[in-house]
């Protein structure tokens, strides 16, 4: 009768187990496809950012040498991202393709002027950053105008900021979910436990040496929740890569490094803290209170 009570108890203890390290990864599973749609979606922002272009277009009293000069001190600049030397010629032509045909016959000589196309950092496209920019090239004895699409700025710049907001709102939910879940699961591990608990407490343990093996055995059920997870993100961003490759999943180390470190982060600190909490619980507790 012995035996078989003590293997009923090892079983439910084991589906215990079980059902925690699927909680936990489940709940992982979810923090990281959301860390993932964070990541991924500053990186598509910025991309979209780093398109946007400013045309400085330059006088034509200016020599080809001063045109280069110039070009390469915007290189040097902390806001260039990149910039690229378009001559009238090569402006003309794309301006007869936009148009459909060749404006030139009918004037008979090119009235557009060398320009170089800067293409600014993500961090340097604000509307308030894209001025300052735009009033000091002014200034500059290069310079005949400066060019650029001011309303795209500003829109980007808006629907960003929205987009952000509420990803912001959105991570900061499903994390409390996440703590909350993975508390619940713990806990309720740990409840099973509480007359054990009491036990060591009674003969003279102290309250560390209690905590210390349900604080190692949570972390290492933590750690299997967060494989499992991770597998799932895994698969996820292959199939995403397979069928999207354009948003290069799986070329982006960086990006796949930052999901991995925080799942494990997350898995780690939370039942950790989960964990420590349950059994203080349960230590603060007087006999007659174990059976509520």
């Amino acid at each position: 009768m012995s035996k078989k009570f003590d293997s009923y108890q090892k079983r439910r203890l084991q589906s215990s187990y079980i059902s925690v390290v699927i909680s936990i990864a489940l709940v992982l599973f979810m923090v990281g496809v959301l860390s993932l749609i964070v990541l991924k979606s500053t990186k598509v922002a910025n991309f979209v950012k780093e398109k946007v272009v400013i045309s400085l277009f330059i006088k034509d009293n200016v020599t080809q040498k001063q045109i280069k000069l110039f070009r390469e001190s915007l290189l040097e600049e902390k806001f260039t991202k990149k910039a690229v030397y378009v001559s009238k010629a090569q402006a003309a032509k794309r301006f007869s393709e936009q148009i459909g045909e060749d404006f030139l016959a009918f004037l008979g000589e090119n009235p557009l002027k060398n320009g170089i196309d800067i293409y600014l950092k993500a961090d340097y496209v604000t509307p308030e950053k894209v001025v300052e920019i735009e009033q000091r090239f002014q200034k500059n004895a290069f310079v005949a105008d400066v060019s650029y699409d001011k309303p795209l700025i500003n829109l980007l710049t808006k629907n960003i900021k929205r987009i952000s907001f509420w990803l912001l709102v959105v991570s900061a939910f499903f994390a409390l979910i996440a703590i909350i879940l993975i508390n619940s699961s713990i806990r309720l591990s740990i409840y099973s436990k509480r007359f054990n608990i009491k036990t060591m407490q009674m003969v003279g343990a102290t309250k560390r040496f209690i905590r210390k093996p349900f604080i190692y055995r949570s972390l290492k059920l933590g750690f299997i929740g967060a494989i499992i997870a991770l597998i799932g993100i895994g698969l996820i961003i292959y199939y995403l890569d397979k069928y999207m490759p354009s948003l290069l999943l799986l070329e982006d180390y960086l990006t796949l490094a930052y999901i991995g470190g925080i799942v494990i982060i997350s898995s780690l600190f939370i039942t950790w803290i989960s964990t420590y909490f349950a059994t203080q619980r349960f230590l603060n507790l007087q006999t007659d209170q174990l059976y509520y």
